[in-house]
């Protein structure tokens, strides 16, 4: 009788043995069930916060190309380029597919952009400013050339004759005059450095031990023009004919032929009439080149001073 007693009384403490470890095993559950869940909404908040970031982002990106189509169409409308605008709004455009991807936004990064893009916008607002100033100005220096010319017609038809021969020859002089003034980029050649600097020759290089291009001319003697300082501006144009640039390492717009053009880089010389040698750098900012021949073209002082190229395999 003592023996059975023994092991009911074995069993309900095993019992209770079992019960007390399933309870403990719940409660080791629950609390693991807890810290997930709590990562989980840690994750939800990071993740909502950084949406709400980009979409705040793309409503500014949406409302400065909204300004930049505005600005685009009144500076037609005026008579001037766009090409740059052109050139900064598909460049907008980019940054705005990038916005779709959460893991590589860097609100810092588009801050920067922004500021960037606001700044340009408030200087093509003094440009429009400058053109609406200057179509005035035209256009009431056209009238009163036009009436002191029906003047002069009326009154003195054979002087406004002589006016206007000594005016040809006086333009025709002077385009002659500037001209023989021009500068000439001679010898001109294009090396490659890779990242670590070194150097390469030969007109043909492979892409991936290309970091940046320098270009290198003579500037052959001209006693005729000016020994002064002179900006030169370097094109670079792919094989499809697009222009290298990037305007955060350099590149920018100039006005040629009265046509304003992108340039890759440029640089300030203090020309001496001494067969200065001049070198050029530009460094394609992270963008593989593509294969094929690469045309470099060289302008200053409204001229084009000379043309190379080069070639990527």
């Amino acid at each position: 009788m003592d023996y059975n007693q023994e092991q009911k009384q074995d069993r309900k403490t095993l019992l209770w043995a079992a019960l007390a470890v399933l309870a403990l095993l719940n409660i080791v559950l629950l609390y693991f069930f807890y810290q997930e869940r709590q990562e989980n909404e840690s994750k939800d908040t990071i993740i909502a916060a950084k949406t709400e970031e980009v979409l705040f982002t793309k409503t500014k990106l949406d409302s400065i190309s909204a300004q930049l189509d505005a600005k685009i169409a009144e500076i037609q409308q005026l008579g001037g380029s766009v090409d740059s605008l052109i050139v900064l709004k598909q460049q907008l455009e980019r940054d705005k597919q990038s916005l779709t991807n959460l893991n590589t936004y860097s609100a810092r990064k588009y801050e920067d952009k922004i500021k960037s893009y606001e700044a340009i916008l408030s200087q093509k607002d003094r440009d429009i400013a400058q053109l609406r100033e200057e179509l005035g100005i035209v256009t009431a220096k056209n009238e009163e050339l036009s009436q002191t010319l029906t003047g002069l017609q009326t009154e003195k038809l054979a002087l406004a004759d002589s006016v206007t021969n000594y005016a040809v020859q006086n333009r025709e002089l002077s385009e002659k005059v500037t001209m023989a003034s021009a500068l000439r980029a001679e010898n001109i050649a294009v090396n490659a450095l890779n990242s670590r600097g070194k150097e390469r020759e030969g007109g043909a290089y492979r892409a991936r031990r290309i970091d940046k291009l320098k270009v290198s001319f003579t500037l052959a003697p001209n006693a005729v023009a000016r020994q002064d300082r002179k900006e030169i501006y370097m094109r670079i144009l792919d094989p499809n004919g697009a222009v290298l640039s990037d305007m955060a390492t350099g590149s920018g717009a100039f006005v040629h032929n009265g046509r304003e053009m992108i340039y890759s880089s440029k640089e300030a010389v203090n020309f001496n009439n001494s067969r200065q040698t001049i070198d050029i750098m530009y460094g394609r900012g992270g963008v593989p080149l593509k294969d094929g021949k690469y045309t470099v073209e060289l302008y200053s002082e409204g001229f084009k001073i000379g043309q190379g190229d080069f070639t990527v395999k």
